[in-house]
């Protein structure tokens, strides 16, 4: 997919995502988007009821970014940590492998891509509805907590009411490669794009091409300070559960 130049720099969207999830929380009948936001309008009167999803770590803004702590990593019996979304990444241990063919997936992970990607496609965001899962099994999709339904808030999140563009945020990302990070361990997870996996600064010229079909050159500067990829990435483990689809840090 090339490059969308008129879409919305990746910082305003990540903006949004946070005001998503505040208009999804708090008490408020109507959220009035600005132009350059252009966020849906959703009276919290036309929410449905929650679905489960549990509430996981708002969006953090560049400079907000909260620490580590003690519940977020692996215990010493190995057990799952509870913010899967965020990978462990050695910056300056060996660079993961960059796949494309995904033949070399497991077949429940290729599955669940495809999926994905079928329902992206298909423009109407109520297809992703059967791939949510519910309770444990549902997916991060925000770092910040939300109540409500999780396609209303990916609506949210989006700059158009249908969650049309969210859709093609998502098709984006599963057309770049993966990585696989943390195999062999109860962090186990498969992660799009690749660019998530690899230093900003150890991309070669040809990746950061590959980059700049899903951010803009000045996203990039900005990454660049913040020092990590932190726009969008799905997660999918190796039984094909459908980890997160997040952005932010």
């Amino acid at each position: 997919m090339t490059p969308r130049q008129t879409t919305r720099p990746a910082f305003v969207r990540l903006a949004q995502i946070w005001m998503a999830a505040s208009c999804l929380a708090a008490p408020v009948a109507l959220i009035a988007a600005t132009p350059a936001a252009a966020l849906s309008e959703i009276g919290r009167e036309d929410l449905p009821p929650p679905q489960g999803t549990p509430g996981t770590p708002a969006v953090p803004m560049p400079g907000q970014v909260p620490s580590p702590d003690s519940d977020t990593t692996p215990d010493d019996t190995g057990s799952l940590r509870d913010d899967v979304a965020r990978p462990g990444i050695d910056d300056d241990g060996p660079l993961p492998e960059i796949v494309y063919n995904l033949d070399r997936l497991p077949e429940p992970v290729r599955r669940m891509h495809r999926l994905l990607v079928e329902a992206a496609k298909s423009g109407d965001i109520e297809k992703l509805r059967p791939l949510l899962g519910t309770g444990s099994d549902a997916p991060q999709l925000s770092f910040g907590e939300f109540e409500g339904d999780p396609i209303e808030f990916l609506k949210a999140a989006s700059g158009d009411p249908e969650g049309q563009e969210i859709l093609a945020i998502l098709e984006e990302v599963l057309a770049a490669g993966f990585v696989h990070l943390e195999a062999g361990t109860p962090n186990d997870i498969y992660v799009w794009p690749y660019f998530f996996g690899i230093p900003l600064d150890r991309l070669d010229a040809k990746q950061r091409v590959e980059l700049f079909k899903i951010i803009t050159a000045g996203d990039l500067e900005d990454m660049k300070q913040f020092g990590a990829y932190i726009f969008y990435r799905v997660g999918i483990t190796p039984e094909g559960r459908w980890a997160f689809f997040v952005a932010g840090e």
